[in-house]
């Protein structure tokens, strides 16, 4: 007969505090990102893809974001980075390694999204 450990409160508590470090994370970005004036904001929360890179154990998470924004028209890629950079600089320095980014104005049409390295089908 197998027995079934339960996680030490030690690893739950961890848990719990990473999980409500990532919400607070994305709660404080999508905040700063008002000053965009958003019309559509999805930010995904994708640290535990990345369990065990130096920069997870640093503590900043890694994040995909898809912004849409009037603030963005006409504007070239590096513009639209850098708005959002600044938009959050004071989480880039701490809560956040890695942000992804999908920037678009309003008229825009969002790619089709490439094949994640970090998912496979199993083919």
């Amino acid at each position: 007969m197998s027995e079934r450990r339960a996680a030490a409160p030690e690893a739950l508590s961890a848990a719990a505090r990473s999980a409500e470090a990532s919400a607070a994370t994305v709660t404080a970005m999508r905040m700063r990102l008002q000053a965009l004036a958003p019309i559509a904001l999805a930010i995904d929360d994708e640290s535990a893809l990345h369990a065990g890179h130096p920069g997870a154990a640093g503590g900043g998470g890694h994040y995909r974001m898809t912004l849409v924004s009037a603030a963005f028209t006409g504007q070239p890629r590096v513009v639209r980075h850098r708005l959002v950079y600044d938009a959050l600089a004071d989480l880039m320095k701490r809560d956040i390694h890695a942000l992804a980014m999908t920037l678009l104005a309003p008229d825009e049409e969002p790619p089709v999204p490439a094949p994640s390295p970090f998912h496979h089908s199993g083919h």
